[in-house]
């Protein structure tokens, strides 16, 4: 807190790292306008509408932006000014948040959007400094990593936030709160989740072999299947392509990604994901899934939610206004808002409960996307990628793909009819 005309002000401080396709767009967009009109605004979207009095004078300030490269960070910090009227300090290179925890010994927060194989370290290092975090999906590829971050966030009391958006699409909500009571027992369903080409090959270029689409976006749907049934996963099988990004692009990388995880429930749900939609497809990205129950099935198309049009330059296209729209202010400017908005709210809106209101981890551990539930998803992505690499060598010299992982109180375990069983992680899942 800090003295003003005598009176303590309540701020919670937030700088961001990375500020590509997402971190630059929805991560920016956010924490600005909450820098301009604080949480009150967004609170009752969420079902915090009974927190506004108690958090009504708390103030989010905006500090720090760091990117990779110093040209991307002037870029980015002129976009603030012009856009927002916001001037944070400015950072760039391969460890930016070194600089940024020395030099704000008081941040709140450091938001995290870094390329999926470089979450763990930021991270790390914000808990080391007693600074809570918010880090875009997965949060960590490995599962030994995630366990480290779970193991530092306790040691330092300190929340680790997951931007898992899908949980506050308000068609899974309902789907949460009404419509998974009514089918029955889940048995079976699948969850798709398709990237243009120009991801793969052009926002993410530099790292896309270092990760894939399932991955990528396929933990989006892990994630809500975990949350919304409190499932754990016991076995999956995974297949790969990689066929267009080597021919047209000379990319060692998987084009699509196909995975089917069996849960402790009984449940089997595939999981589809590519990073290939052709350029023409009409809408920023394909998604739908299904769930079949021993009473009844839900069917969502999350890309074509209705609103269709047609124009002679870009042809037929669809929207998703849930994900993130612009609402017009009085003075022209726009407010931004959608369920991609919530996720970095409600997780914003936590810390200012432990700062603030006196609210402990332990409490706060089930309002929102947290770092232990996160760690079923990397449980299985980890699992994924090293079934999926093996299987996709099989099938390349024509052995077919018959490689599986077995979840468990021993860990992971890999079993491999060709090289035999390997336990890649040892501790219970």
């Amino acid at each position: 807190m800090t003295e003003v005309g005598g009176m303590k002000e309540r701020v919670l401080r937030v700088a961001l790292v990375g500020a590509g396709m997402f971190g630059g767009d929805v991560h920016l967009r956010t924490y600005a306008q909450l820098h301009r009109n604080g949480l009150v605004p967004w609170l009752g979207r969420l079902g915090l509408d009974d927190k506004a009095r108690a958090l009504g004078d708390v103030r989010v300030e905006f500090v720090a932006l760091a990117t990779n490269t110093e040209a991307s960070a002037r870029a980015k910090r002129d976009e603030c000014r012009a856009s927002h009227g916001l001037d944070p300090a400015v950072y760039h290179g391969d460890t930016p948040w070194v600089d940024i925890l020395r030099d704000f010994p008081d941040l709140d927060i450091l938001a995290v959007a870094t390329p999926d194989h470089l979450h763990t370290a930021p991270i790390l290092a914000a808990l080391e400094r007693g600074v809570h975090v918010i880090t875009e999906k997965p949060m960590a590829l490995d599962a030994h990593e995630a366990d480290a971050i779970i193991e530092a966030a306790r040691r330092a009391g300190r929340l680790v936030g997951v931007d898992m958006h899908k949980r506050y699409d308000p068609d899974h909500l309902r789907l949460r709160d009404d419509i998974s009571k009514c089918i029955g027992e889940p048995l079976y369903g699948r969850a798709v989740l398709e990237e243009p080409l120009e991801v793969s090959t052009q926002a993410f270029k530099k790292w896309a072999e270092k990760s894939d689409p399932f991955s990528y976006v396929g933990c989006h749907w892990t994630d809500l299947y975990v949350a919304y049934f409190g499932v754990k996963p016991v076995s999956l099988h995974a297949v790969g392509q990689k066929k267009k990004l080597r021919r047209d692009f000379g990319m060692d990388a998987f084009d699509a990604v196909q995975v089917k995880v069996q849960f402790d429930n009984g449940m089997s749900i595939d999981f589809i994901n590519s990073w290939i939609l052709p350029d023409g497809f009409e809408a920023p990205v394909n998604q739908e899934s299904q769930l079949f129950g021993t009473d009844g099935l839900v069917e969502s198309d999350s890309q074509y939610r209705g609103l269709r049009w047609c124009s002679a330059a870009r042809g037929m296209r669809t929207a998703n206004t849930h994900f993130t729209r612009d609402v017009r202010r009085g003075d022209g400017s726009s407010a931004y808002c959608g369920y991609g908005v919530d996720s970095l709210v409600v997780c914003i809106e936590k810390v200012a409960e432990m700062k603030f209101l006196g609210a402990s981890l332990d409490e706060l551990s089930s309002t929102y996307p947290n770092a232990e539930e996160a760690r079923i998803s990397v449980l299985i992505l980890h699992a994924a990628r090293e079934v999926c690499r093996r299987n996709f060598e099989y099938l390349e010299s024509g052995r077919g793909a018959p490689v599986t992982a077995v979840f468990g109180r021993e860990g992971i375990t890999i079993c491999d009819p060709y090289a035999g069983m390997t336990r890649i992680y040892d501790r219970p899942v």
